[in-house]
């Protein structure tokens, strides 16, 4: 199964008096891998916007299992599940260069038009978007 890899360095600005990567930042990290791979199938925020579409998130889970530190290079694995609603659902694994998990976690993302009405069906442009995804994921 692919996943998509995002590669990102922790900075100075994000660690904190303990010296190690402040927990908000996880989010953001997610967030940055979330988009690079929705992205590549035109399912990121703003490409979504441009169909007329938003995706905020309704449910975040996050569990901390190492930290990150500073000038550390950290791995961002992102994945999308297929779900039986119009909703997206990602996947995610951050990890440190010698493979240890530093966190891993998922959001789940309702589908709203720009007025917020909330989508009960995916519409077919972002089905068959999501489709490439998936596709993409399950080839060897």
């Amino acid at each position: 199964m692919n996943e998509h890899q995002t590669s990102i360095t922790v900075r100075f600005n994000e660690v904190d008096s303990y010296e190690v990567a402040w927990h908000g930042h996880y989010v953001v990290w997610m967030e940055i891998g979330r988009n690079a791979l929705a992205g590549r199938f035109g399912l990121d925020a703003r490409q979504l916007g441009e169909l007329g579409y938003l995706a905020p998130v309704i449910d975040l889970q996050l569990k901390y299992r190492r930290p990150a530190r500073y000038n550390e290079e950290l791995r961002i694995c992102t994945l999308a599940r297929r779900s039986e609603t119009a909703t997206l659902e990602f996947r995610c694994r951050i990890t440190a260069d010698d493979g240890t998990v530093c966190a891993s976690g998922r959001t789940i993302h309702a589908l709203t038009d720009r007025n917020g009405t909330l989508q009960y069906r995916l519409p077919a442009v972002i089905a068959e978007r999501l489709e490439h995804l998936f596709t993409w994921q399950e080839t060897p």
